[in-house]
């Protein structure tokens, strides 16, 4: 299911199989929570990294709901913990890009995803998965939360 630690630079990578798994938000949080604590971002230690985890976990539920809604599912789901922060990438065979909805009222349901991306996150992106892949990987980057 996951690989092990491991990598170049210094690089940590967990990767989790999701094609044609059943409660892949909850799998994918429960997922990055453990690497978070192995990794030493929790217990977070203040305030500030506590929200920062907190930031994460919403993170991931956005992006692997929103492959579950508008990609037919994430088939893989990777978290790569390097000296700047984590990335995340959530990897699905759809290769329509996500698409920021148009402006609308933060009132009303649904469709606030991409625009938490935008707020919380350092950066995030979509890119091709690779030859020989259909579909795409959606990825974001969140820093290193703050120490003590």
């Amino acid at each position: 299911m996951a690989d092990g630690e491991g990598g170049e630079g210094g690089v940590q990578v967990r990767r989790l199989m999701l094609r044609g798994a059943r409660k892949v938000v909850s799998r994918c949080r429960d997922f990055t929570a453990e690497a978070l604590a192995d990794w030493g971002w929790i217990p977070a230690g203040s305030e500030a990294g506590e929200e920062r985890v907190d930031d994460v976990l919403l993170l991931v539920s956005e992006v692997v709901t929103n492959a579950c809604l508008h990609a037919g599912g994430p088939e893989e789901f990777v978290l790569r913990r390097g000296r700047e922060g984590l990335r995340v990438e959530v990897a699905d065979a759809s290769s329509e890009p996500p698409r920021v909805p148009a402006s609308r009222s933060p009132a009303l349901p649904g469709g606030h995803g991409l625009m938490v991306l935008e707020k919380l996150a350092k950066a995030w992106g979509y890119e091709d998965r690779g030859p020989g892949a259909a579909g795409k990987v959606v990825w974001l980057e969140v820093s290193l939360p703050s120490r003590p």
